[in-house]
Order: structure tokens, then C-alpha cells, then sequence
């Protein structure tokens, strides 16, 4: 007697093609940039231009003040505003005077807007 080996036939489907795109942190961060990229050009391109004229504004009166020992900007401003308007006294010294901060030195001169 002879013995036949039988094994059963399996048939596997076919398989299943990707269609998905999986990025990893850095490819993520690429493409990220690479659109922030494309942004910033296109306002540069398409931003708005300047507002500057050719004529001259108005000037502001002004008197020169010196900064005392223990002055501050609050006090300067508020000696010279309206009641109510020393905040935004402060504003138009600081503008003024093309000021960083509010931060001011002993000895330091100031524009300040008359009244």
C-alpha cells in the first residue's frame, strides 16, 4: 500500500495596495516649512505697499525737557496732559522721541508736545 499525501491548497488574496502617504516628524516638519515658505513669499509679493506720500506732515510743537533725579515718564507726561490723557501723553513722547521703552536716564532731554 502506497500513501498519498494530501495538502490542502490555500488561496491568499491578493494584496491590498497602499494608497495612504504616512510622513515621519521630519517630513512633516519639511512640508510644513516648505508651505509657511510659500506663504511668506506670497505676502511679500502681494502685501501691501508702502502708505508713505511725498508731502510733509504737519510738525508738532514741542519744548525740551531734562530728565531730574527720580523723574519718570508718568510724571513728565502728566505734568503736560489733560486730566484723564497722561497714558496716552506717555505714547506721543515716546513716539516723539523714538524711545524703546518708557525706560528714561537723569540728564536725558525730551520732546514733549505742548499742551
Amino acid at each position: 500500500m502506497s500513501a498519498i499525501a494530501i495538502h490542502p491548497t490555500y488561496y491568499s488574496r491578493p494584496a491590498q495596495v497602499r494608497t495612504t502617504v504616512r510622513l515621519t516628524k521630519r517630513g512633516r516638519l519639511v512640508v510644513t516649512m516648505f508651505f509657511l515658505g510659500i506663504v511668506l513669499a506670497l505676502l511679500t509679493v502681494f502685501g501691501p505697499g508702502s502708505i508713505a506720500t511725498g508731502e510733509h506732515g504737519t510738525p508738532v510743537p514741542t519744548k525740551t525737557v531734562v530728565v531730574g533725579e527720580g523723574d519718570t515718564l508718568w510724571d513728565i507726561a502728566s505734568d503736560v496732559a489733560a486730566p484723564g490723557q497722561t497714558r496716552e501723553m506717555m505714547r506721543r513722547i515716546v513716539e516723539l522721541n523714538s524711545l524703546s521703552s518708557s525706560t528714561i536716564y537723569n540728564g536725558q532731554e525730551l520732546a514733549v508736545p505742548l499742551k
